[in-house]
């Protein structure tokens, strides 16, 4: 079992995003007052807190958000999570992987503030299933794969 390090949003696309440490994740939507959120299959992404540690090791000044990844985890392998996994998010919510990675076509505002952009090699997307709210500390868990 893995846990939420940080639930973040940005009003437009391609920018960092910041921490607001609480949210409501919508059923077929998404972070609510997130730039990315919608009814499509990458209505919620997600980044490991490991990910991020691998760029700070490179000389990178960056952390949760910085990838525009809406909820930062720690202690889960998302991207060893196949397509369709189910994830059980806080109490409530219930979420399903439909996306391993990204790919990007040129180089992104992420890209260029911050160097390299570990998000299309290692974030996922989800679809959320059963809303509810989100905050640091929530306990993420695969349920059903």
């Amino acid at each position: 079992m893995g846990r939420i390090v940080a639930v973040c949003i940005s009003a437009n696309k391609g920018e960092r995003k910041q921490n607001i440490t609480r949210g409501m994740l919508i059923a077929n939507h998404g972070l609510e007052g997130d730039a990315h959120a919608g009814p499509w299959h990458r209505q919620v992404s997600l980044l490991a807190m490991e990910s991020i540690t691998k760029m700070q090791a490179k000389g990178l000044k960056v952390g949760p958000g910085d990838f525009a990844e809406n909820l930062t985890t720690e202690g889960i392998d998302l991207v060893s999570l196949p397509v369709g996994t189910k994830l059980r998010i806080g109490d409530r919510v219930l979420a399903e992987v439909t996306q391993i990675g990204k790919q990007c076509h040129s180089r992104c505002a992420i890209y260029q503030q911050a160097g390299d952009c570990v998000m299309p090699r290692e974030g996922i997307f989800v679809a959320i299933l059963e809303g509810g709210p989100v905050q640091v500390g929530d306990p993420i868990e695969v349920v059903a794969s």
